[in-house]
């Protein structure tokens, strides 16, 4: 099917900040939904304000709710990227940063792997790490696997890894992690998911910060939290811009 994402048709396929949003662009923030989620936005969110002040465009694409970042999402998710680049004449290298809770969270770190433009850093909280043994961790949970990776090659175990952070160590792009995992999370077990993976990350020399919040449950960030999670974003991108801008004018 050819790709039938406009300018024009944006809205419909995600949410972007981009008519409130300071320019010239900085960068982008990409954001994922949890699993299930099947919100649409005909008002800018708090989040979307927050960025644009910095003149970071803010977008979060209607993925499939049981996408599970499979090869649609990220190719959905690249088309809708491919859109504001070409609006606002950005550069390819436009700084990018993933970011997301829950299986938006598993999905902000597979999709470092799997972009057309590689993030320069990723944000993810209370993220599915091991995506082998969510499979068999609630029961709502093989229905929706199922059915993201069904018309994909090879075996259950194959392509569960091919959507598992954890099993994508090695593959991920070495550049900035931050994972938020809370104490008290009971529909994502931090010991099975984060610890282990922020644990296997930096054995293998990856750049991360981990933040653990006590007392909160599955993705309830307290507000300092929620603060320094945005605050990650914008100095990746902040980061990588000036990074850039210097190298610039290294050259000259």
């Amino acid at each position: 099917m050819e790709k039938m994402i406009t300018y024009e048709s944006l809205r419909s396929f995600a949410y972007v900040n981009d008519q409130i949003c300071k320019q010239p662009v900085r960068g982008i923030v990409v954001s994922f939904f949890g699993l299930g989620t099947q919100d649409m936005f005909d008002a800018d969110t708090a989040e979307g304000k927050f960025f644009a002040e910095k003149g970071i465009l803010y977008v979060v694409p209607y993925n499939n709710p049981w996408a599970w970042m499979n090869r649609q999402a990220a190719a959905y998710t690249d088309e809708i990227l491919d859109v504001l680049v070409d609006r606002y004449g950005l550069e390819d290298e436009v700084p990018v940063v993933s970011t997301g809770g829950s299986m938006g969270g598993q999905s902000a770190l597979v999709y470092m792997s799997y972009a057309k433009r590689t993030p320069v850093s990723c944000v993810a909280n209370c993220p599915v790490c091991d995506a082998v043994f969510h499979f068999t961790e609630r029961p709502d949970l093989p229905r929706t696997m199922y059915s993201a990776l069904y018309y994909e090659n090879g075996t259950l175990d194959e392509v569960l890894r091919s959507i598992s952070p954890l099993h994508l160590i090695g593959k991920l792009p070495q550049v900035k992690y931050h994972i938020f995992h809370c104490s008290e999370d009971r529909a994502v077990n931090k010991e099975s998911h984060s610890d282990v993976f922020v644990e296997k990350m930096r054995q293998s020399g990856y750049d991360l910060t981990y933040d653990i919040v006590p007392g909160r449950g599955h993705c309830d960030l307290t507000e300092d939290m929620k603060v320094k999670y945005l605050q990650y974003a914008v100095e990746d991108v902040e980061g990588a811009a000036a990074c850039k801008q210097g190298l610039t004018d290294g050259m000259f």
